[in-house]
């Protein structure tokens, strides 16, 4: 007989198109090895080239999904994706505090590509003082950590460690910044913990269909931890992952858009 499959649990919003949110992170731990369950916090009509429509779930509904899940599957791992209302950033800790003993991967999605602010200050609020501190790592871009320290976004990898220093001091435990916003063909992430630094570098790959690939870095790791595998590890296993997802994403052809990338690009056969 062999060992039980391990369970994690994603807390985010519906991607209708298929590409981020709940969907690339059901993909995604599907795809490294771990069963997904899932908690919706909102619904939204989208496709390739534009979100139409947002539709938030109730507080009390959210956090009704996580006790249901947590009163009957031992989950090993908890991602978290973008919560937009501070009601429902209070629903979720809530509802983790009562019920959840294990690594929380909170994913700070706050600026749109257009460098738009996509929650209000209080929602901003909410999640640096109710859920940053829960966390056992949080992955930010560089201008996400700069919407939650309240300053510029950090320009180099100096400016990235200290972020990820002071984003630790507000309770995180680790942070893993990532450098994508940064101009050049190398892609360099920083996981930052207590006992210092670890420099992640790749190549940019050039293509369009990239949407969801912070959904699917961040639910990945989460994948990693929830198999027990060390921090540094799941990250370096995660960015591998990623990279291939990526690789193949332009064989999928999904809309006319920015299409997904490929997350069971190892699993099908002649994609």
């Amino acid at each position: 007989m062999t060992d039980a499959i391990r369970n994690a649990l994603t807390i985010a919003g519906s991607d209708s198109g298929g590409g981020a949110g709940i969907q690339a992170d059901l993909k995604a731990f599907s795809a490294n090895g771990v069963y997904g369950a899932s908690v919706i916090a909102a619904l939204t009509a989208q496709n390739t080239q534009t979100v139409s429509a947002i539709f938030d779930v109730s507080p009390d509904f959210v956090r009704q999904q996580i006790d249901t899940v947590l009163s009957d599957i031992e989950i090993h791992a908890v991602k978290i994706g973008m919560l937009s209302r501070p009601e429902i950033i209070a629903a979720v800790a809530d509802g983790l505090e009562a019920g959840a003993s294990c690594p929380i991967v909170l994913d700070p999605v706050m600026v749109a590509k257009s460098g738009d602010k996509l929650l209000s200050d209080d929602a901003v609020g909410a999640l640096r003082t109710r859920l940053l501190p829960m966390a056992a790592l949080v992955t930010p871009n560089l201008p996400e950590a700069g919407v939650l320290l309240d300053r510029p976004a950090p320009r180099d990898e100096t400016e990235m460690t200290a972020a990820g220093r002071d984003l630790i001091d507000l309770g995180a435990q680790a942070v893993l910044m990532k450098g994508g916003h940064m101009e050049g063909d190398k892609l360099v992430d920083l996981l930052v913990t207590p006992q210092g630094t670890a420099r992640f570098e790749g190549t940019r790959i050039r293509t369009k269909n990239t949407h969801g690939t912070g959904c699917t870095l961040s639910s990945s790791i989460a994948a990693n931890l929830a198999r027990d595998l060390p921090l540094e590890d799941a990250v370096a296993q995660a960015r591998i992952y990623l990279s291939a997802a990526i690789h193949a994403a332009d064989s999928l052809a999904v809309g006319t858009g920015h299409g997904p990338v490929h997350h069971f690009h190892a699993l099908w056969t002649g994609s």
